[in-house]
């Protein structure tokens, strides 16, 4: 493409992609799903805007806080080194020559520069933790794109359960049997007295999300969060050191028919685990029947042990077409065989909502925790809900 003042030098996939593999030599692990999210969303931002395109990049291709600073400093050398994007040409004789600027900013002689780095991180900064807080379905396309990488700052733990297995630990119930070989080794002196303690286990979790219609606004969203708690540790660290096994999470959809996801969602990457679960879904935004779908699932999975002793979140607005009192019957029956039923209701942290819908007081009887679901914030609530940190 010709270049001159106000024009641009590369097309912009190509300067964007390039602006991709530099973070990516940063050292930030930049995957080719994550590039092309950023192309999404700076089209969807606009390319002449700066600041836009600054916090369209950190959103998609950063993933944990240590890349926020390798990424700020690539942005800054990348684009004030080259014409177009998001910067202009300098049209002036007066204006400092790209290379020149490069050079002051190694130096560190232009202190308006810190200054001005340190008011875009606080916009970007304040930027994130006002869509943190966004109702999802209210989203434009560019902000659930951002919304996506944010995922990555969610740190799902599963819940823990005791075993009847106890191990040696440096308080709790007398070790008697390990006390007394100590103190046979000893020839019967007095020797130091072990403790033990019973053993603990990560709590299966098993995810019920409807897709119907109603929810159709928060299905993508929630499916995502579903795909980031799968692919957390399944394991939690024991008392010595070593990895607890036992804990998974299963995710099932449901609506007009109940669809098993958990294999769909096992890819790493988030966009072929989301298509993946598109594809195997029959009936996105269908109508709901979830007392009849809820009952498929206790009669072929709850009862025969996947949900028993688990923590079963169920993801809906409780928007029941059918016979309410059947949806009620099913969550007694649900809650009769679970650990835990955490009823997660995106409408349930705004502003005037009443639980008045006929499912919704159906359900409420029999569940643990009624909470809310329509943003990061509260999905972030929810995980120490189900790890039983917090109670609704």
């Amino acid at each position: 493409m010709t270049t001159g003042p106000g024009r641009l030098s590369h097309e912009p996939d190509e300067l964007l992609l390039g602006f991709t593999r530099a973070v990516r030599a940063a050292g930030v692990a930049v995957t080719h799903d994550r590039a092309a999210g950023f192309l999404a969303a700076t089209a969807e931002v606009g390319l002449g805007d700066r600041r836009a395109t600054f916090v369209a990049g950190q959103a998609t291709l950063c993933s944990s806080p240590d890349d926020l600073g390798r990424y700020a400093q690539v942005f800054e050398a990348w684009f004030n080194s080259r014409e177009g994007l998001p910067r202009e040409q300098p049209t002036t004789p007066s204006t400092p020559a790209p290379t020149d600027l490069a050079a002051d900013e190694r130096d560190g002689d232009d202190p308006g520069n810190d200054s001005e780095d340190a008011d875009l991180l606080a916009a970007t900064a304040s930027e994130a933790e006002i869509l943190r807080h966004r109702d999802v379905a209210a989203m434009t396309p560019g902000e659930k794109a951002r919304l996506a990488a944010m995922f990555a700052t969610l740190r799902p733990r599963p819940p823990l359960r005791r075993t009847v297995r106890h191990e040696a630990w440096r308080r709790g119930r007398v070790d008697a049997a390990r006390t007394l070989r100590a103190s046979m080794r000893r020839l019967g002196e007095p020797a130091r007295i072990e403790w033990q303690h019973r053993r603990t286990r990560p709590r299966r979790v098993v995810l019920l999300v409807d897709v119907s219609g109603s929810m159709s606004g928060y299905a993508d969203a929630l499916l995502r969060l579903a795909h980031t708690m799968t692919q957390a540790t399944p394991g939690t660290q024991g008392t010595q050191g070593r990895a607890a096994r036992g804990g998974r999470v299963e995710t099932f959809t449901v609506g007009t028919r109940l669809t098993h996801v958990t294999r769909a969602l096992g890819s790493r990457d988030a966009e072929r685990a989301i298509a993946a679960a598109g594809d195997v879904v029959p009936d996105w935004s269908g109508g709901t029947r979830l007392g009849e779908t809820l009952k498929v699932f206790v009669d072929r999975w709850g009862r025969r042990g996947l949900a028993r002793g688990a923590v079963v979140v169920v993801f809906s607005d409780g928007w029941e077409r059918g016979d309410a009192s059947l949806l009620g019957e099913q969550v007694r029956r649900l809650r009769a065989v679970a650990h835990r039923v955490v009823w997660v209701n995106p409408h349930r942290g705004k502003d005037g909502y009443e639980a008045v819908q006929a499912g919704i007081v159906a359900v409420l009887p029999h569940v643990d925790d009624f909470v809310a679901g329509h943003s990061l914030a509260t999905f972030e609530e929810l995980m120490g809900v189900v790890e039983g940190r917090s109670r609704a």
